[in-house]
C-alpha cells in the first residue's frame, strides 16, 4: 500500500460485503500471513529467519495492511476488518523494539506508521480502500439498503483499545529510541552509560539530528483526533497504564 497522504481522495464506487465463502478463504490468508509474520520476527536473529532487519518486517506487515484495508466495511464484514486492524497495530508496536534502528530505517519506520494513522482513520470513518484511489466513501446500491445492509462503527471497547495502543505504543517506541540511539547510518548497541538512558531531552535531541522530529511528535494524530484526544496529551499515569496494558 502506498502512503495515501493527507488529502483523501474520496469517490464513488457501489460496495458490497463478502460472501462467506470470501471470508473464510481471506481469513485462512491472514492466518497464515500473521503466521509468518510471527515466525519471522522470533527467528530474527538467527541465520535461517526471513525477517532479520525492521525493514523487511515492516515490508511483511505493509502487505497484511494492505490486504486487511480491501475487506469492504459492510457487514458482517465490518467487524473482521477493524478486529484484524487490531491485532496487526498490537504484532508491529510490539515487535518494532526488538530490532536495532538506523538512520534510514527510522524513517521508513515513521512512514509506515503514518500509513497505519490513516488507515485507523479510515476505519473509524467506515470508508473503503481502494488501491488505485486510495480512501473513497462508502457507498451502497438502494437494494442492498433495502434489505437492511449496513456498516456498523466500531465499538466503544474497540475505541478503548485502540487508544490503550496508540498511547502505549507511542511510549514504548520513545523507550526504544533511548536504548537503540541511532544516528544516520549506523545501527548502535544499546547504550552502556546508565546515566543517559532515559533522557527526554536525549531523544529529543537525536530525533534533531536525524531530522525525523516532527514525525514522532505527530504520530497517530489523525486518529488520536478522530477518537476525541486531539491537541489533547495523555497523562503519565494513562500513559503508563496503557503500556501496561496495550501489548497484552
Amino acid at each position: 500500500m502506498e502512503s495515501t497522504g493527507t488529502n483523501l481522495n474520496v469517490s464513488h464506487k457501489i460496495t458490497r460485503a463478502l460472501t462467506a465463502r470470501q471470508e473464510r478463504r481471506l481469513a485462512d490468508f491472514l492466518e497464515d500471513q500473521f503466521l509468518e509474520l510471527t515466525r519471522g520476527y522470533k527467528k530474527r536473529s538467527e541465520p535461517s529467519t526471513h525477517l532479520p532487519t525492521l525493514p523487511l518486517y515492516l515490508e511483511a506487515a505493509q502487505k497484511i495492511l494492505a490486504m486487511v484495508l480491501r475487506i469492504p466495511p459492510v457487514d458482517p464484514s465490518t467487524s473482521l476488518r477493524t478486529a484484524y486492524l487490531l491485532r496487526l497495530t498490537n504484532d508491529v508496536l510490539a515487535s518494532i523494539p526488538g530490532y536495532s534502528a538506523d538512520g534510514a530505517s527510522i524513517q521508513l519506520l515513521l512512514d509506515w506508521l503514518d500509513d497505519l494513522d490513516q488507515a485507523w482513520l479510515m476505519v473509524l470513518q467506515a470508508q473503503v480502500w481502494d488501491p488505485e484511489n486510495g480512501p473513497a466513501d462508502l457507498v451502497m446500491d438502494a437494494e442492498a439498503a433495502a434489505t437492511g445492509t449496513r456498516s456498523s462503527p466500531v465499538t466503544q471497547t474497540e475505541r478503548t483499545r485502540l487508544r490503550s495502543l496508540l498511547i502505549g505504543g507511542s511510549a514504548t517506541l520513545e523507550e526504544w529510541l533511548t536504548v537503540t540511539r541511532p544516528t544516520p547510518g549506523t545501527i548502535l548497541e544499546e547504550d552502556e552509560d546508565e546515566d543517559d538512558v532515559g533522557s527526554l531531552n536525549d531523544v529529543e535531541n537525536m530525533l534533531e539530528e536525524l531530522g525525523v522530529q516532527d514525525g514522532f511528535d505527530e504520530l497517530f494524530w489523525r486518529t488520536l483526533q478522530e477518537l476525541g484526544l486531539g491537541g489533547v496529551l495523555p497523562s503519565d499515569e494513562e500513559i503508563m497504564t496503557a503500556s501496561d496494558v496495550s501489548m497484552n
